[in-house]
């Protein structure tokens, strides 16, 4: 159990610790969901140093950054809360489209603070790049968002590098938020390389598969009712999950040599990648929380780290990290 507080890292002008929590599953979509665990949980990622909380507007349909806000209201200066707005969401489902016009950023803003019960917002994310709509008009509005105290920091998420480039022209960008992790490496040819270039932090969602990396799903069939793994991912169908599963397998063999769990050992491959570079997975109970905050504090040899790659090689991934409607809205 991690006793002591995460070492911290830089999000522009934000300092949080090297790991953060990714809350989506504390509002729906992984299942029943328990508020007042999901309190507990908050209060011990502060407890550790885990600041960098992530949530979305869309999350619970507001659900998300309700229970956010109620759980950190009497510790706000030690949280750094980060949420996302853009994703039009009438009902249920991942969405039904993107809006990153200047009047839905302003809309959105004013419409999370209420839910969040807070003054300002440490950063606020575009959770995917409007089509329609230039990337200058969406963060020129963040940027006046900026200038009037109400946001600190501004971030894209799944955006591509020619994207990064037009947006940092118009106002600093802290942060990319996309999928990283050891079977979604598709980020690490030319959209980090940029990341760097312009000085604009990574964190990784997903950083364990959505579970799969820890060595927890062995078959949809064993996930809850009103898990979105059931029917929203390619790679957990049955068949691409059996040739998936010796992957997870392989991971959790080398684990077992290193005296980690897997969850810990893909975690540390993460932070491995640079200083630059915050995860956040995501969890709904403090037993889990602890067991990730660990990862934060392992070193790897590069022989350790060249066997993770071997157990998990990106190539030898079956299916795709969302489907057809959402993966339309990823820039690669």
């Amino acid at each position: 159990m991690t006793l002591t507080r995460l070492p911290t890292r830089k999000i522009g002008s934000l300092t949080v610790g090297a790991q953060g929590l990714g809350c989506l599953g504390m509002a729906e979509f992984y299942g029943p969901t328990d508020e007042q665990e999901a309190r507990r949980t908050l209060a011990r990622a502060l407890d550790l140093g885990v600041s960098l909380l992530d949530t979305a507007d869309v999350y619970g349909h507001g659900a998300g950054e309700e229970l956010l806000g109620r759980a950190v209201a009497g510790r706000r200066d030690e949280a750094v809360i980060a949420t996302k707005f853009g994703v039009v969401r009438p009902g249920p489902g991942v969405g039904s489209g993107i809006r990153g016009d200047a009047a839905h950023v302003r809309a959105s803003c004013e419409a999370s603070l209420r839910r969040l019960g807070v003054d300002h917002i440490d950063l606020l994310y575009l959770t995917r790049v409007d089509p329609q709509v230039g990337i200058e008009e969406t963060v020129g509005a963040l940027a006046e968002l900026v200038a009037q105290g109400k946001v600190r920091e501004i971030g894209l998420c799944e955006a591509g590098a020619a994207t990064l480039r037009r947006a940092a022209a118009v106002a600093p960008i802290a942060v990319l938020q996309s999928e990283w992790s050891l079977w979604s490496r598709d980020l690490e040819r030319e959209i980090v390389p940029v990341c760097r270039e312009l000085g604009i932090a990574i964190v990784p969602y997903a950083p364990l598969g959505r579970g799969f990396l820890s060595g927890a799903v062995r078959s949809a069939d064993g996930l809850e009712e009103g898990d979105f793994r059931r029917f929203g991912l390619p790679r957990f169908a049955p068949d691409n999950l059996a040739r998936n599963l010796p992957l997870a397998d392989a991971l959790g063999a080398l684990a077992a040599e290193l005296r980690l769990t897997p969850a810990q050992l893909a975690l540390a491959w993460l932070h491995h990648r640079g200083a630059d570079v915050v995860p956040i997975p995501g969890t709904r109970g403090r037993g889990h929380l602890e067991e990730n905050a660990d990862a934060a504090f392992l070193v790897l040899s590069p022989a350790e780290l060249a066997a993770v790659e071997e157990a998990v090689p990106a190539e030898a991934v079956h299916g795709a990290r969302w489907n057809e409607q959402s993966m339309a809205y990823i820039e690669s």
